[in-house]
């Protein structure tokens, strides 16, 4: 486990790039967000007044600039700030199996993305159904809570595992990702399918990285807020408004930081992990069969590789691959 954190941290820092960008994004859109979000309170506390008719005006106002607030953060995530997410995934992979990056990382890693997959946002559906099946995984694997339900205690502790390894889950997804860019064959759905076959032979290791890693790094995160809450503690003896700003700004400071730094930290760690114990593996039909048994998801996820394989003899028998008859 050791020599996988010195490996993520030698792709971490080689990856700087990558990782300065996400941080200026995240500061930037803490930053808007902080902007955003302190212009409608203000504009809540000078125009809307407890107990009138006004208020109620002002909290339908408040849910308007809160959905659409997600919207645009939404759009943003899927067509955005994914490509970015993505283009960094490929080049972590290749650094993993190569041990070099390339020159100009950015542009090579959401190139990598655009020709593999057209655009961030197909990448995205996959990913999508990627987390599904490896919440059904990582729920099957976890389900011997039940046998030990006897013993309130222990059952509460295995519970509380479990709901780690459902946020330890949400980063595993990219280590597949990963796999995809490394074992790409034309057929997005098969290779997502092959990875999380890997990803079933080895899942101990990773899993039991993954937490370790979640598990301390989150704990900076809140420590980190912690520090940063004597800020708005200064501002809360001027006013109800200033208390509410410097709140806000002490979340858009851990915010940026967090999804900037520290979680691109955990994902490379991760990704490391998987690529390393998956080296030499190979997808297996058992290990296939024993995930189509417990995942629904997984069988989707099937279904649709094989339906993209069809498609693709399709059209090149409609190209003129096909041999001419006789």
């Amino acid at each position: 486990m050791l020599s996988n954190f010195k490996t993520a941290t030698s792709v971490f820092v080689k990856t700087a790039p990558f990782v300065l960008l996400r941080f200026g994004i995240g500061i930037l859109l803490g930053g808007l967000s902080i902007l955003y979000f302190g212009i409608v309170g203000y504009l809540l506390f000078t125009y809307v007044d407890l107990g009138s008719a006004s208020f109620l005006i002002g909290l339908a106002g408040l849910g308007i600039a809160i959905w659409l607030f997600y919207k645009v953060w939404r759009w943003l995530v899927k067509y955005v700030l994914y490509l970015i997410k993505a283009g960094h995934i490929a080049v972590i992979a290749e650094a993993v199996d190569t041990g070099e990056v390339p020159s100009n990382q950015i542009r090579h890693g959401t190139s990598k993305v655009a020709d593999q997959f057209m655009q961030a946002s197909a990448l995205f559906v996959v990913d999508i159904v990627v987390k599904g099946v490896l919440k059904q995984f990582n729920k099957a694997v976890v389900s011997f809570s039940e046998l030990v339900s006897f013993v309130p205690a222990l059952a509460q502790l295995i519970r509380f595992v479990g709901k780690g390894i459902e946020i330890a889950a949400s980063y595993i997804d990219e280590a597949v990702i990963a796999y995809m860019f490394l074992n790409h064959e034309g057929n997005r759905w098969k290779s997502a399918a092959d990875g999380l076959v890997i990803y079933a032979k080895t899942w101990k290791p990773v899993l039991a990285t993954t937490l370790v890693v979640v598990g301390a790094l989150y704990a900076l995160g809140v420590t980190l807020f912690l520090m940063l809450t004597p800020l708005a503690a200064v501002l809360s003896g001027l006013s109800t408004a200033f208390e509410l700003f410097g709140w806000i700004v002490v979340g858009g400071i851990t915010l940026a930081i967090y999804s900037g730094i520290i979680k691109p930290y955990i994902k490379t760690i991760v990704i490391t992990t998987f690529l390393i114990e998956s080296e030499g593996e190979t997808p297996d039909a058992d290990t296939r069969k024993w995930l189509e048994e417990r995942s629904e998801k997984f069988r989707e996820l099937q279904g649709k590789a094989e339906a993209e394989t069809d498609t693709t003899v399709d059209d090149d028998l409609a190209g003129g691959d096909s041999p001419a008859p006789a």
